[in-house]
């Protein structure tokens, strides 16, 4: 039987040092800054200090990244205020494992600005090297999730379900093997989504470079280096064709669901692909948290995707970040700056390249930033109205 990889600490992993970043937010490395090359490009600069309009970013992890930290969390509230962030939703509330303690770390005093998706513990009290003991490979499993949404939606506690990118990379069946996503017999849990209204967004594959060998030719070398345990590539994994492929077989299966596939599809390098994927399966929308970096170093082409996809691209971050981080999505998607860094960590964490600006009209921001949000997702537009009527 194969030997099932760690679910949870790879995934701590992959979240730690955004999180110790987030935690020296008000004291940036300025020596750190120093040490990057400094471009002779003469070009202009805007920095914004918030966005145009009123935002809603639809992927952030305020216990992954958090930890349930509350001064962590009133800080955030205090950058949302000032960057016109109205509402936050947090992937985070983890069915029977912590979505009450979620609930209550968010809205005791910030019920207004959070949104809850609830996720899925697959493991549960399972032995991890031991898959036929994990609740997902039990006979009521599905079952009792479908039971379990359909009771916190009832009561309004989440308005989505988020599935992590270890479906289909990291999560067994009994036997060992890995879960398929299209497996069928989580057919009843997708349906269930759509009979109660709520989206799924769900995270699949990886960037291009993941499932490639680490080596001078990959153009995030670098970064594998730093973090091997990011890369897919081998007989280990599917190939990122196929994850993408059983994700879309369930989306066109599933045609009543409406389904987010985070970070772009994990497809922002290939936009030609994603195009043809909205096209085909009109329950399908997109966020691009963490992937500003691959859609601004093709401005061109990824502001004639927002022109023609505005009404299915939604807003997010991976947050929280750091206040700098949040002003270059601003600057990213308002200003048509030039040649400019995408995050504010040296070196680049996702490529080591700079990116411009694709300026987006008025009306196509007003959409992604929060209308196209409150279309899909339960709880958004009261939200969203009271933020307003607050901060007239």
């Amino acid at each position: 039987m194969p030997r099932p990889q760690s679910i949870f600490t790879v995934r701590s992993a992959i979240y730690l040092l955004p999180f110790f970043c987030f935690l020296s937010v008000l004291a940036p490395n300025a020596k750190a800054q120093e040490t990057i090359p400094r471009p002779q490009l003469v070009v202009s600069e805007t920095h914004l200090t918030q966005a145009s309009f009123p935002v809603v970013d639809v992927h952030t992890h305020f216990f992954v990244k958090g930890k349930h930290d509350p001064q962590l969390l009133d800080k955030y509230v205090e950058f949302m205020d000032r960057n016109n962030i109205a509402v936050s939703v947090s992937l985070d509330a983890t069915l029977k494992v912590r979505i009450q303690d979620h609930q209550q770390f968010l809205w005791t005093q910030y019920r207004d600005r959070f949104v809850l998706f609830a996720n899925i513990d697959f493991r549960g009290k399972g032995i991890l090297e031991q898959p036929e003991t994990w609740d997902c490979n039990q006979s009521d499993f599905v079952r009792n999730i479908v039971e379990e949404l359909k009771a916190e939606v009832a009561q309004g506690t989440i308005s989505g379900l988020k599935f992590f990118k270890d479906f289909g990379l990291r999560y067994r069946n009994a036997d060992g093997s890995l879960i398929a996503i299209d497996d069928a017999r989580f057919d009843p849990l997708w349906k269930a989504c759509g009979d109660l209204k709520i989206p799924v967004i769900i995270h699949t594959a990886d960037p291009n470079a993941f499932f490639e060998p680490i080596d001078e030719a990959n153009e995030r070398f670098r970064e594998l280096q730093v973090h091997p345990d990011w890369s897919f590539f081998g007989s280990d994994f599917p190939a990122r064709s196929a994850l993408h492929a059983a994700r879309n077989r369930v989306i066109e299966k599933h045609s009543g669901t409406t389904f987010i596939a985070a970070h772009f599809g994990n497809d922002a390098e290939n936009l030609k692909e994603l195009a043809v994927w909205l096209d085909k399966y009109p329950n399908l929308f997109v966020e691009f948290s963490s992937r500003i970096n691959e859609l601004g170093r093709q401005p061109f082409s990824a502001r004639q995707f927002f022109e023609t996809y505005q009404d299915r691209i939604l807003f997010g971050t991976d947050g929280p970040w750091p206040e700098e981080r949040l002003r270059i999505y601003w600057r990213f998607l308002e200003t048509h700056d030039e040649y400019f860094l995408y995050s504010e960590k040296i070196p680049q964490p996702q490529g080591d390249w700079r990116i411009y600006g694709i300026n987006l009209s008025q009306d196509i921001l007003k959409k992604v930033y929060s209308e196209n949000a409150i279309r899909i997702i339960p709880g958004v537009k009261q939200r969203i109205e009271a933020f307003e009527a607050k901060t007239k």
